[in-house]
Parts: structure tokens; sequence; C-alpha cells
């Protein structure tokens, strides 16, 4: 049975960097086999919640737990998966090379190693050296090294940026295959076609939310057709404009 703690708490958030807020007293709960989508533009906070999810941003206030744990514990280090925005593959060795090392890093099974090139459509590449990859082929690497292990919980900051359309599509179907295994998806995009495949967003903008809901849900609510019109809405709602 599933456990009934959800994937992520997060309780109150602020972060401040230079004087400057950039995350806004957030609070909000993900449930475990489900896939969340973090809308918005870029710089508006995406990545450095997805870095307070994983443990690595020092906060100002508030509290986040992962998977019944205080974000960044010990013991999350094999329940969590994180693919950052920046590949954090090495470019000297070929991509099996580099699932060897992040696997014996991270404790997991030798036999993920062809696992996860494959589930990222890398096996014809699995000998190529990283550094002649293409930038698609480069996200997709990063992304295998997220998911070594089989962790319970992903966090994804635009694992599809620069990937063409068939693959973008096979990616989500992994995502969904993932989340009906019971893993838990936070996955981050400004592309709002993408964010139709997640079963419940937040749409962000400085820091703060602007929405919180299914997808349908968010069209519904705003009268729009589809989520770009209903995101603009809600920003000019937020400044006080019509819309």
């Amino acid at each position: 049975m599933m456990s009934s703690v959800p994937a992520v708490s997060v309780q109150g958030l602020r972060v401040e960097r230079g004087g400057r807020t950039v995350l806004r007293d957030l609070s909000f709960e993900v449930p475990r086999g489900s896939v969340l989508g973090l809308i918005g533009p870029s710089g508006c906070g995406k990545t450095t919640l997805m870095r307070c999810l994983v443990g690595v941003q020092i906060v100002k206030a508030g509290t986040v737990t992962v998977l019944g744990e205080p974000a960044g514990s010990k013991g999350l280090r094999r329940r969590v998966g994180y693919a950052t925005q920046t590949p954090a593959v090495y470019a000297d060795l070929s991509v099996r090379e580099n699932m060897r090392y992040f696997a014996a890093v991270l404790g997991a099974p030798r036999t993920d190693v062809d696992r996860v090139i494959d589930e990222v459509g890398l096996g014809h590449h699995r000998d190529q050296v990283v550094a002649t990859l293409s930038g698609g082929q480069l996200n997709r690497a990063n992304l295998a090294v997220a998911l070594l292990g089989d962790p319970e919980l992903l966090v994804l900051d635009e694992p599809t940026v620069g990937l063409d359309p068939v693959l973008r599509e096979e990616l989500w179907e992994l995502f969904r295959e993932l989340s009906g295994r019971g893993r838990t998806l936070v996955v981050s995009s400004h592309v709002m076609d993408e964010a139709v495949r997640t079963d419940r967003l937040l749409l962000m903008r400085e820091g703060e939310f602007l929405a919180d809901g299914a997808p349908d849900e968010l069209t519904r609510l705003t009268g729009t057709a589809d989520l770009e019109a209903a995101f603009l809405h809600l920003i000019h709602e937020h400044a006080g404009s019509p819309a």
C-alpha cells in the first residue's frame, strides 16, 4: 500500500539571495506517485525551489520534508534522483563510463547502468564519449544519472529542453510509466504544451505561486482555451489589470 505520508511537504518556505527575496513563503504538498509540474518563465524561482527539495539550497525560513525526512538528509541519498538544468556528467568519459561511475557513488546495482541508458534512448551511444554527444543526447545522459537506483522521488529541472518532439514524447511516456510504478516526479518547464502532461501544476512567477491545480481545472477556472492563455490571464489578474 502506498504511504499516506506525502512525497514532499513544504511549509512557509522563504529563500533570500543578495538581499532579494527569491521564494516568498511557499507551502504545498506532493502526493506519492504523482507528476507535479513547475511552470513559469526563466528566473521565476523554479530551480531554486528544486534545489530546496534536494537540500542543497540555504533557506531563510520554513521547512522542506521529503519522503518523511528533512530535505538533504543522508537517508535520502539513494531515494531522490536529481537532474540539474546544466548537465553534470563528465565530458571525457563515455556514456557507459559515466553511468558506472555514478552507480558506484550512489551504491546502485551495476545492472542499472544499461537499464537507464536504454530508458533514455541512448542505447546506440552507450560507448560514445560525452563530449561528442549532441545537446539533446547530453540532456538525456544527465537524466539517466538521476534514474540510477530507481529513486522514489525524481526532481527534474527542464529535462526535455533542446529535445525534438519525438524524444520529448518518449521521455514523457517514461515519466508516466515511472509514476505508474509509484514514483513521484517534480518536473520544471517553461513550455506550456508539456504542462498538460502533468497531474497538477504550480504556476510560478517572481517567487510566488499564481495558481495550483490540474491543467484542465486551471483552464476552466480562468475561462481560457489553453494553459498559455490561462497563465497570461493569471499574470494580469495578479497585477490587478484586466485580462
